[in-house]
Parts: C-alpha cells; sequence; structure tokens
C-alpha cells in the first residue's frame, strides 16, 4: 500500500476563501489523499471576506507535500514579503510534484523564486507583475508549464484543480 497522496493549500490573512476552497473542494475528493489547510500557527486566520478559517497544521509541523497551493487575494501583498512564508515555499517545493497557485497566489510563488523561467497566469489586474519575478506571463485561464500550475482567478483555481 502506497502512502497517501499529501496535498497543502496556504492559509494566511485576508486570503479569497474561494481560491482557497474551490481547489480544496476539488482536491478532498481526490481517493486517499491527506489535505492539509497550513499557516505559521494554528489560529482562526481571518480571509477577505466575514469567513474565518483554521488551519489544520502548521509550517514546522507539515509533511512534505506532493502538491501545494497557494491561493490568491489581498493578503498575496503582505506574503510577498513574508520570509517565514517564502522559506516554506521554497523548501516545500524542493520536494513537491506540483507546485500550484490560484490568482495572485503565483505572485507569492514568484516571491518565493520558484516561477523562474515558467510560464505562468494570475489575476488579469496582476499580470504585469509577474515578469519581475522572472517569469513569463501567459495570458490564459490556466497555465501549465512542467510541475508549476497557475490558475488566473477563482473559478480557474476548481479548473487546475480537476
Amino acid at each position: 500500500m502506497s502512502a497517501p497522496l499529501q496535498i497543502g493549500l496556504l492559509v494566511f490573512p485576508k486570503v479569497t476563501q474561494l481560491d482557497l476552497t474551490g481547489p480544496l473542494q476539488v482536491f478532498s475528493s481526490v481517493p486517499g489523499a491527506k489535505v492539509h489547510l497550513i499557516w505559521k500557527r494554528i489560529e482562526p486566520v481571518p480571509t477577505d471576506s466575514v469567513m474565518v478559517l483554521t488551519p489544520t497544521t502548521t509550517f514546522a509541523d507539515c509533511p512534505q507535500l506532493d502538491v501545494i497551493c497557494v491561493p490568491g487575494g489581498a493578503g498575496t501583498d503582505d506574503m510577498v514579503g513574508d520570509d517565514e512564508m517564502l522559506g516554506f515555499l521554497r523548501q516545500q517545493a524542493a520536494g513537491a510534484k506540483y507546485v500550484t497557485s490560484v490568482c495572485t497566489g503565483s505572485l507569492v510563488l514568484g516571491a518565493a523564486g520558484l516561477l523562474k523561467g515558467y510560464r505562468a497566469t494570475t489575476h488579469w489586474s496582476a499580470i504585469d507583475f509577474l515578469a519581475g519575478f522572472g517569469a513569463i506571463p501567459t495570458r490564459t485561464r490556466v497555465c501549465v508549464d512542467r510541475n508549476r500550475f497557475t490558475g488566473g482567478g477563482v473559478t480557474a483555481g476548481i479548473d487546475f484543480a480537476l
């Protein structure tokens, strides 16, 4: 019997919950997968709406992930400069099969240096920022380049997860 597929989605203040919960719903239906909601601490995290999310594991306790997903939202403005977040992403990406994002989550992957030389997409309002991180901006709904999957916005996150 093989080990369960480890799938992790990042939770952070002011995340757009639909960017997270769309892929979460798809990933949760993968037979035998173990899905994690990850943040620095186990404490309620406010989204950019009235919803509050509770992580299931911390950066320190997170197992090596097979799939890592960074959702978008207003909170990515803070995450692109958060050394703890960027370090966690670099560490996990080194062993992950798939490194993914939804919407402006791709900017966080870019800030971690994980999109250099990769085609990537994001929300149309942020597409011009990708090149500054060494990515090749691609105006598509979903962009797949090797093991990097990026979705342009809320429903594109569901599309790439499928």
